[in-house]
């Protein structure tokens, strides 16, 4: 089971961590990917890290303000998102996939959390 948390509401600029929880399995032998949706739009790939942690991929859009990292002592996936803006603004969910890489495709992955909620306000 994923657990997603960290959402809430920021102002344009700010800064926010996510996190996704695992239980009742070993994380570190499964990739992690986040993804997000917004009101009205398709999910969307937003970064992965591999199950080794050795390998990160980012959507073009999202490089340098976000970073994803893993603590695999504790069972837990971290998206770093600095200098948000409005159009941040989505549900963002966690998922796994056993012995992956860092795949942008939602279909990769075996199981998915229930999602957290970024607001940005502007």
């Amino acid at each position: 089971q994923l657990q997603a948390s960290g959402g809430g509401l920021v102002q344009t600029g700010g800064s926010l961590r996510l996190s996704c929880a695992a239980s009742g399995r070993t994380f570190s032998s499964y990739a992690v990917g986040w993804f997000r949706q917004a009101p009205g739009k398709e999910r969307e790939f937003v970064t992965a890290i591999s199950w080794s942690g050795s390998g990160t991929y980012y959507a073009d859009s999202l490089k340098g303000r976000f970073t994803i990292s893993r603590d695999n002592a504790k069972n837990t996936v971290y998206l770093q998102m600095n200098s948000l803006k409005p159009e941040d603004t989505a549900v963002y969910y966690c998922a796994a996939e056993r012995y992956g890489g860092t795949s942008s495709r939602s279909d990769d992955y075996d199981y998915w959390g229930q999602g957290t909620q970024v607001t940005v306000s502007s």
